[in-house]
């Protein structure tokens, strides 16, 4: 897989990786299990910051779709597919009410009361 990162663009360049390998896991083009590279390798091969890609990392992780594991590195995490779908459902909800005049607090209360 091939990833990039655009530096024009408005959005963080660590949003635009997460999002790409996001969308890697959610299309299977990344495997459950499989492993990413370094993220030194892959800060240099972006042209990037290290701690950019560490956050990246960090963000999927929190959102359960890598498991990062020092010494061993980051791979997909079990289960991984489905939550990326989790996730990306969740994002277009959130856009979709936003489109509709809805501000992020209305959002998260309209949320809140389905849990």
């Amino acid at each position: 897989m091939l990833w990039k990162i655009d530096a024009q663009s408005p959005q963080p360049l660590h949003e635009q990786l997460a999002g790409q390998i996001r969308r890697g896991i959610a299309a299977r083009e990344l495997a459950e299990g499989e492993k990413l590279p370094p993220a030194r390798d892959l800060a240099k091969g972006l042209g990037v910051n290290m701690h950019t890609v560490l956050r990246a990392f960090q963000t999927l992780r929190d959102e359960g779709l890598l498991e990062v594991r020092r010494g061993r590195g980051t791979s997909v995490a079990r289960d991984a597919e489905s939550a990326a779908r989790h996730v990306e459902l969740a994002r277009r909800l959130v856009e979709e009410a936003r489109r509709a005049g809805l501000g992020d607090r209305e959002i998260l209360q309209l949320v809140e009361v389905q849990l």
